[in-house]
């Protein structure tokens, strides 16, 4: 403490100045130096982190519900796919709302369209079930079924229960049993196509009648 005692005393005599203001003096050259100083100093070494390309959206073609289920995003190796109207977006871009732990987490990897036309989160509306919705929710369903066309990519659709995956179901007109009116020529040969050949008419109890 005597050394510090004795400079403090000798600044005046030395400098002319206080020893305050002296020391102020210092302190501002100081800062003044490192100011100076970081405005030359050479930038950072940047380091540049090319971003990955997003990954184009895989065509799955006709699949069955049960197959959905797997892309509910679960599995970080698969897209992430919900469907409106038994046709399926990839929807992995909105991974933050329809991923696990999102605000619609629970449509990931099913048909969502009942549960969309009314706004539900019950799991008895998480299916592609139209029956019995009103004019609004099945207006609120094709808002969002256009929102999904703009924003998301079309990759595949429902199979058609009953049907064949990865074939389109084509359905035969059924005759009228009631009726005694022979069935119309595409009708026999769409059934011939489908190898079901219509039951032969009986002419005896045509000429009967």
């Amino acid at each position: 403490m005597g050394i510090l005692t004795q400079i403090w005393e000798a600044i005046p005599l030395y400098t002319g100045m206080s020893s305050v203001a002296f020391c102020t003096l210092v302190a501002v050259l100081i800062a003044g130096y490192y100011l100076v100083s970081s405005m030359f100093a050479p930038p950072p070494e940047f380091k540049y982190a090319p971003m990955e390309a997003p990954k184009a959206p895989v065509q799955i073609g006709t699949i069955t519900e049960e197959e959905l289920r797997a892309y509910d995003g679960k599995d970080p190796e698969k897209p992430l796919l919900m469907a409106i109207k038994s046709q399926i977006y990839d929807v992995s871009s909105g991974r933050g709302f329809y991923g696990p732990g999102g605000m619609y987490s629970l449509f990931a990897g099913k048909d969502a369209s009942r549960a969309l036309a009314k706004m539900s989160f019950e799991e008895s509306d998480l299916n592609g079930n139209l029956e019995g919705l009103s004019m609004y929710e099945m207006d609120a369903l094709n808002e969002w079924e256009q929102k999904f066309m703009y924003k998301y990519h079309k990759v595949g659709q429902l199979a058609k229960p009953g049907g064949s995956v990865g074939e389109q179901v084509r359905e035969i007109p059924v005759v009228d049993a009631a009726s005694n009116e022979e069935a119309p020529k595409e009708t026999k040969e769409e059934a011939k196509v489908e190898g079901e050949d219509l039951p032969p008419v009986d002419e005896e109890a045509k000429k009967e009648e």
